[in-house]
């Protein structure tokens, strides 16, 4: 296997692309949604969390707030198939694809570019924060900016009362 991806991989690839966003150390770890908002002192909504789903043999990302779960069944209905064939990606799977270990996966940045689903409960907000390269880093950028580097589709696949 490839060797894992790290924050130092991920700033060369934002600095590469001059995209509008800084990656930040905390002092602990957060294994957490709960954990990073308050390591951050943010709302838990403003932690995005990126999703890696195989879709009919084909990865997906999807990124939607920490909080909400993704509704699979919303999810195979808009890509057309039948909810048995979405599946999440194991965590080697998901390594292999993006080079970083599942828990500090940024949602860009990956060893290979991903097809992208943004549930629009993140494009609400003015500042979110995700998967920073390593277990102690997070990333701050706006939904703007998620949307115009990832090139996701917005689509509705949290669920209900989320």
């Amino acid at each position: 296997m490839s060797e894992t991806l790290t924050r130092e991989s991920l700033q060369q690839y934002i600095d590469g692309g001059g995209i509008d966003a800084q990656i930040l150390t905390l002092d602990a770890h957060t294994a957490t949604v709960s954990d990073a908002a308050r390591a951050l002192g943010v709302k838990t909504e403003q932690i995005i969390k990126s999703l890696v789903f195989m879709v009919a043999g084909e990865p997906l990302l999807v990124i939607s707030n920490g909080t909400a779960r993704v509704d699979r069944r919303k999810l195979a209905a808009h890509l057309g198939i039948g909810r048995g064939r979405v599946k999440f990606a194991s965590a080697d799977q998901t390594v292999e694809m993006t080079g970083y270990v599942v828990g500090s996966m940024p949602p860009f940045g990956h060893r290979q570019v991903l097809k992208t689903l943004v549930d629009p409960s993140v494009t609400r907000l003015d500042t979110v924060y995700g998967g920073g390269g390593d277990v102690d880093a997070m990333l701050r950028l706006t939904p703007m900016e998620l949307l115009r580097v990832t090139e996701a589709e917005v689509v509705a696949i949290a669920e209900e009362g989320e």
